[in-house]
């Protein structure tokens, strides 16, 4: 089997690649390098003994990727290229829309007109909104409260209408629940362009000095500590639940999957989590919550057990273990290469 992956390069994608690469799937990354750095194909490479095949493409490049879908005959697609920053979602909607919907759909057409069938989608929890009840279950109903939760939800709801379509797709609509941490050989991680928007880099970037201090963002929430409680998963863990994906994606025309641990951990009890396994103090300084966010919100993981065999495996100290070695082996991502 061979495995397009959009995205490949990035965070989540690399790490993919390389549970395919292991698990013996041939692979082709499909990147654009806007928010990933070509040094990850020479990491994969010296993890996995063997450099995976790239094109560099746009998600919304419908020749380009038919092109690619042929060349190298593809039999499958995991779609995780996207833009991802809740607050810039806000400010950039037409941009967030344009790349995750109108990207999804032309991603569709072309595999509709070159016979791929079978799709692992990388959706977000975000398209729950606010939790009428907890943990979230795969049957909540669907109300983001943020642009980039509206545009997952769109790109699942049109791949669903093209599952049922006169040329349809088998589709796997994985919800992450916030992937952190990194390989554990400290090649491969998290490594965004300028300062990070999501939690577990900017703490690692205050870890090793790049930041002088961690902006929590709301500590009046109606949670213990009164800041964010989210459902952290280890990122080995997520891309081994793509492999269980796409051994059971033609089994069933849709499928909708949470991918979280189905424990929820504050921004206070991550911060002290990654002190212990860094040595590091984390200087905090709070400030007003943000548009968008909200105040809890965990995964029920009892369907990825029961359908996909799939469980985490990583806990907290696991996550922020591996997130520093990956930051302190590299303390200024890939640019130090």
């Amino acid at each position: 089997m061979t495995v397009m992956i959009t995205g490949g390069a990035g965070f989540i994608g690399s790490h993919i690649c390389v549970e395919l690469m292991h698990a013996g799937r041939q692979v082709v990354i499909y990147d654009n390098f806007a928010n990933s750095h070509p040094e990850v194909i020479n990491r994969i490479r010296r993890i996995t003994g063997t450099a995976p095949d790239v094109v560099k493409g746009d998600v919304r490049d419908v020749n380009t990727l038919i092109s690619t879908l042929s060349a190298h005959g593809c039999s499958a697609v995991i779609h995780v290229a996207g833009l991802k920053s809740v607050a810039d979602s806000v400010s950039k909607s037409a941009e967030y829309y344009d790349c995750n919907v109108v990207g999804t759909l032309r991603l569709a057409q072309a595999m509709q007109q070159t016979g791929v069938r079978n799709i692992v989608f990388s959706s977000s929890a975000t398209v729950y909104g606010e939790p009428d009840v907890l943990p979230l279950r795969e049957d909540h109903k669907l109300a983001p409260v943020c642009p980039y939760g509206r545009t997952k939800m769109q790109a699942e709801e049109l791949l669903i209408d093209i599952a049922h379509s006169l040329s349809p797709l088998n589709v796997a609509m994985l919800r992450y629940f916030n992937p952190v941490g990194s390989h554990e050989s400290g090649l491969i991680g998290e490594d965004p362009n300028g300062v990070p928007n999501n939690l577990m880099p900017y703490i690692s970037r205050v870890a090793i000095g790049r930041l002088p201090a961690l902006n929590v963002y709301g500590n009046d929430y109606p949670t213990p500590d009164g800041t964010g409680i989210r459902d952290y998963g280890h990122v080995v863990d997520l891309a081994a639940a793509h492999i269980a994906a796409l051994d059971c994606v033609d089994k069933q025309r849709v499928l909708k999957v949470n991918l979280g641990t189905g424990q929820g951990t504050s921004v206070l009890e991550l911060v002290d989590a990654f002190a212990r396994a860094s040595g590091k103090m984390i200087p905090v300084t709070f400030a007003p919550r943000r548009p968008g966010d909200i105040a809890s919100y965990y995964a029920s993981a009892e369907l990825a057990a029961d359908v996909l065999g799939w469980h985490a495996k990583r806990g907290i100290a696991e996550m922020c273990r591996d997130a520093w070695n990956w930051q302190r082996k590299n303390p200024n991502g890939y640019l130090d290469q």
